[in-house]
């Protein structure tokens, strides 16, 4: 293509140009989400073909899990910060937007007080804490469900890099980040739940948790904010800023002695993989019914970790599969040998490390590729042969 020549098509399909994977599956996903929402809304349950409402939940859980890897592979895959404390972001997300679903419950709880939630009814409190304050209202959630574990993000992140904290005591940084965030919502007097969490929610902006419709619009959103967010993603990485942050994952000292503020690169992608990682809990908390503090284990954030080096670090949509495989593994396995799943999680890892280190699509792709370069060599042939 030369200089004077012109991409056609809209801003998506210009940036997805040379994104042959990302457009496979971002069409994969798009025709998948269209599938199981006629499949559930549409077809009757006594059809084989039917997918429960039970199914299209457990799918949406998977989707926001996603979109969870996805944030973790921009900062990790691109940009070298191994962070083993994103799901403190998840968590906060799934929090926030816990909060408005137990003020919507009001007195329908099972003591019946329209302003407290059931928890603190329990606990003796006497009044809603300041911070609970506006928490009836969707948008203050909304908002509040980004701005927490981005500013968060950004205080860490502000400290962390000025201070040029790199390598695995960046990653024991964020473990120990995520930990100290799991025992402060433990206590009961901290007015998030205790032990137990939020949960036992009603409705979300009028409409029954529980409805066919409302499951079905749920899972359709995490869908949507997938796409979003890879689109979102992929555009920073295919920028000249993406081309910054792979120069300092791959040669920071370098990047830093070329004249870049590194701190301020890094910073930009953690405040929004953090933001991304609290929109997928947001989506998630309504969809499964509960938020606790158990969300905030280290060991969640380490197997966020193997699903985005299983489906290959590096690569969005990698990232993305291997989410949604392993965890549909853990559901299978979970379900049929419960005391195998955490033994075969492990050999995955171990097996992804050793062998496969650039994950699954780092063996898809090289066969995807000789597979088109095999199929075009007879037609070069025959054009050489008419030439």
């Amino acid at each position: 293509m030369n200089s004077t020549q012109t991409i056609k098509g809209g801003p998506v399909t210009r940036l997805l140009l040379n994104d042959r994977g990302g457009r496979w599956f971002l069409g994969c996903l798009a025709v998948g989400t269209l599938s199981v929402l006629v499949l559930n809304l549409l077809v009757p349950a006594s059809s084989p073909l039917h997918v429960s409402t039970y199914m299209v939940t457990l799918l949406g859980k998977y989707l926001c899990y996603g979109l969870l890897a996805l944030a973790l592979d921009l900062v990790w895959g691109y940009c070298g910060i191994l962070s083993l404390g994103h799901g403190a972001f998840f968590a906060l997300g799934g929090y926030a937007m816990g909060m408005y679903l137990m003020r919507q419950i009001g007195d329908r709880g099972v003591y019946g007080n329209p302003e407290l939630p059931d928890f603190m009814v329990f606990l003796n409190w006497q009044e809603l804490p300041w911070y609970w304050q506006g928490f009836d209202q969707f948008w203050l959630a909304a908002v509040m469900v980004m701005l927490a574990p981005g500013l968060l993000a950004f205080l860490f992140g502000w400290l962390a890099f000025r201070s040029r904290v790199t390598g695995v005591y960046l990653s024991i940084i964020t473990q120990a980040l995520t930990y100290a965030l799991m025992l402060m919502f433990f206590q009961n007097d901290f007015g998030f739940g205790g032990n137990n969490g939020l949960t036992d929610f009603k409705d979300i902006l009028g409409y029954d948790l529980q409805a066919d419709g409302t499951r079905a619009v749920l899972f359709l959103l995490s869908s949507v904010a997938l796409i979003v967010g890879y689109l979102l993603c992929h555009g920073l990485v295919s920028s000249r800023y993406g081309r910054v942050l792979v120069a300092v994952r791959d040669a920071e000292s370098r990047a830093r002695f070329l004249g870049y503020r590194v701190e301020h690169f890094k910073l930009v992608a953690f405040v929004i993989s953090a933001v991304l990682a609290g929109i997928a809990g947001a989506l998630y908390v309504p969809q499964v019914g509960i938020i606790n503090p158990g969300e905030f284990s280290p060991i969640y954030s380490i197997e966020l970790v193997i699903w985005v080096a299983i489906g290959g670090r590096g690569s969005l949509y990698g990232a993305v599969i291997g989410a949604l495989l392993v965890n549909y593994a853990k559901t299978w396995f979970t379900g049929a040998f419960p005391e195998v799943w955490l033994f075969a999680l492990g050999a995955l890892f171990v097996v992804s490390t050793l062998w496969l280190p650039k994950g699954i699509v780092g063996i898809v792709e090289p066969l995807i590729n000789k597979f088109k370069q095999r199929k075009s060599e007879p037609v070069m042939q025959e054009v050489v042969d008419h030439g």
